[in-house]
């Protein structure tokens, strides 16, 4: 655990100077940043006093193509400014130069360490060979070094270099700005310099008009860990409770074997063994008995390690955690400290004054009142270790159990799904894109495994992309402040025929619909801009295009957990044939099986175009993978609280079977006074 702390949240970044390294984001609020836009990345280069070296950077899912079959991986569009600024070298030819950056400049790009091992056979063969990305050819420039597949933050299989075109509006917001500070500015002096950006750009952008909006710096460390820390802190939190317990359950132990060893402690003191003697006797001995027992923990450490790594996929640089010096030196330090602190109890139970001499009464019927003292704050403080890690557990069991019985919008079973990317070299512009959907959802709907189909841009319950800001004609916004924004999709009007979502209010799109733009919306996208009104009819200005036509709501659908089963429920749904969008998602509910639905998906799209790489899924298995994380949380605390329950059980049965042995002539003497067995029983019962 000590290793995945390290390298999740203490360990530097692996670059020259991280802590100069800082991601620019869009920010109106201590809460709500999102990414720049190429407006933004072309005031920053014009403008900016604060970097040595500037970069953006984005990423997309491509068709990637060289020797054998065609596969989807993430591809990353940088600039040279971006590995300038980040400063990791090529372990073979170069990087992404200034000049590839031209709109005539010929397309090249930079390969992983592992790509060019698994497709073009090694690393030294990989330079000067072409790779196909998306039907675009690309020669191979570099190839970076082994393990170095993240870069920022930004984790792809290739890199090529970005071509930003001139902006004509603010929007989209789509780029990550990476900057390297020059020598002597802080992140608040970038900050201020940044802001004075925002303001001169601001006025040159009719379609944005949030003046709270500010371009922001926030270290690239922070922005990696995010939210790790508080995981791992969990993590660590739960393992420091058990080490604890342990450390009192060992202490009760050695205190029992201490109070056996007082005649032994007197007889040692009778012959002249100081207290300082009999201390340094204590604690060597458990000293010993920690330290061996951290020399096995390292060793049940490797394989508890790989467990972490396979549990945790999602914990940033969680891959790096290795068992090195710094696993052993804390690991060592944990078993030293441990063996110390299990030395307290049988010391203060020993230090009385009457511990100290030789009892000769071995007739005594009990143990003195300091060691029942020692021995009952232990069992406390037991139960009290204990205690956290199985309310946490419990909680987390809970809001586990509460997830998994979230409903959807929609029954799940049955629904396949086929995500397809058409490549810009053969379909390049709006009328093959337009064709190519139209032709493959008349595909789906001729399935005879098919009850339903439809195309989708994104698919629940993890639709991550789509967002877009608008402003309602009905309610606009004040001067200055910023447009709300909703997760937009775009969809074909089988889409809610294939997954059953209803119609609660007006109607869902036609093939009439190709001129004048109009959405659908959600239950509760409806309920909060139009409370106790009626949402159809409505128009909004969308994508703060104030010379475009207005955006119609034509119908309300009932609300899907698209974001999550935890998630909100506002979205907004699009049609596909007005937004020509280049990869979508082919949907179809079929009672055949997926085994049936699949290949009957890969005939219908093969037909149309062989080459085009598939990525297959079932509804089903993304709500389960939408539960991985919290399933292996939930699973984490509740294994660190059955530990603690069992290490506190087993702690508190030695420690009472002890005391019962103890007092067996006292209870032999009870029971000849005449004493009831049930009654000794309770004795024992409520002492315990």
């Amino acid at each position: 655990v000590f290793s995945v702390m390290y390298s999740v949240v203490l360990a530097d970044l692996p670059y020259h100077k991280p802590d100069r390294l800082v991601m620019v984001v869009e920010k109106n609020s201590p809460t709500n940043t999102w990414a720049i836009s190429t407006a933004d990345v072309t005031g920053i280069r014009e403008q900016q006093r604060s970097f040595e070296a500037w970069g953006e950077v984005s990423r997309t899912e491509a068709a990637l193509s060289g020797a054998g079959s065609p596969e989807r991986g993430m591809i990353a569009l940088a600039s040279a400014g971006f590995f300038k600024a980040i400063g990791v070298p090529a372990a073979k030819g170069r990087l992404i130069e200034l000049r590839d950056e031209a709109a005539e400049a010929p397309a090249v790009i930079v390969l992983s360490y592992a790509l060019a091992e698994r497709v073009l056979g090694g690393v030294d063969r990989a330079l000067g060979r072409s790779l196909t990305i998306d039907g675009i050819s690309h020669e191979v420039v570099g190839v970076l070094p082994a393990g170095r597949d993240d870069l920022g933050g930004f984790r792809a299989t290739a890199w090529t270099a970005s071509k930003l075109r001139a902006p004509t509006r603010r929007g989209p917001f789509w780029l990550r700005g990476i900057g390297r500070l020059k020598p002597g500015v802080t992140v608040e002096g970038a900050a201020s310099d940044l802001a004075a950006i925002s303001r001169r750009i601001l006025p040159l952008w009719t379609d944005f008009r949030d003046s709270l909006a500010k371009l922001t710096p926030i270290p690239l460390r922070d922005r990696i860990i995010g939210k790790a820390d508080r995981q791992v802190g969990l993590f660590a939190g739960a393992v420091v409770l058990v080490l604890l317990l342990a450390i009192t359950n060992v202490a009760t132990l050695v205190l029992v074997r201490a109070s056996a060893r007082e005649t032994e402690v007197g007889v040692r003191v009778m012959l002249g063994a100081s207290r300082g003697r009999i201390a340094r006797l204590l604690v060597t001995e458990n000293l010993l008995l920690t330290l061996a027992s951290g020399a096995a923990g390292l060793a049940l450490a490797a394989l508890g390690l790989k467990l972490a790594i396979a549990l945790l996929p999602n914990l940033p640089r969680i891959q790096n955690a290795t068992l090195d010096w710094r696993a052993v030196t804390f690991a060592v330090s944990a078993a030293v400290l441990s063996g110390i602190l299990v030395s307290l109890s049988p010391l203060a139970a020993l230090s009385g004054r009457g511990a100290w001499a030789l009892r000769a009464d071995s007739r005594r019927a009990g143990t003195g009142r300091r060691t029942n003292a020692v021995r009952g704050a232990l069992v406390v403080a037991e139960f009290a270790l204990a205690l956290p890690l199985l309310v946490g557990a419990g909680l987390l069991l809970n809001s586990f159990v509460r997830l998994q019985r979230v409903d959807p919008g929609f029954d799940p079973s049955g629904i396949v799904a086929v995500s397809v990317s058409l490549p810009p070299a053969r379909y390049p512009g709006a009328p093959e894109l337009q064709r190519f959907w139209r032709l493959a959802e008349q595909r789906i709907a001729e399935m005879p495994a098919a009850a339903a189909g439809g195309l989708a841009s994104e698919i629940p319950p993890d639709n991550s992309g789509g967002t877009d800001n608008f402003n309602l004609i009905d309610h606009p916004v004040p001067p200055g402040q910023s447009e709300p924004n909703s997760p937009w999709y775009y969809v074909s009007s089988g889409y809610f025929r294939a997954l059953g979502i209803p119609l609660l209010d007006g109607r869902v799109f036609t093939a009439a619909d190709t001129v004048n733009p109009v959405v659908v919306v959600s239950r509760s996208w409806a309920n909060r801009f139009f409370p106790k009104e009626q949402a159809v009819g409505r128009q909004l200005i969308q994508g703060g295009c104030y010379d475009c036509p207005r955006t119609t709501i034509i119908g309300v659908v009932a609300d899907v957990k698209n974001l999550g089963l935890a998630g909100a429920e506002e979205a907004v749904y699009g049609a596909v044939n007005q937004a020509n969008p280049r990869s979508m998602n082919l949907v179809v509910r079929s009672s055949a099986g997926p085994v049936t639905a699949f290949r009957a998906l890969r005939d219908a799209l093969r037909a149309l175009d062989p080459e085009l790489p598939l990525v297959e899924s079932t509804f089903s298995e993304r709500f389960d993978a939408s539960l991985a994380d919290p399933r292996r949380w939930t699973a984490v605390l509740v294994a660190f609280a059955g530990a603690a329950v069992f290490l506190a059980a087993l702690g508190i049965f030695g420690l009472m079977s002890y005391v019962v042995r103890q007092r067996r002539r006292e209870i032999g003497v009870r029971l000849a006074l005449g004493a009831e067995p049930a009654a000794v029983t309770r004795m024992i019962v409520v002492r315990g």
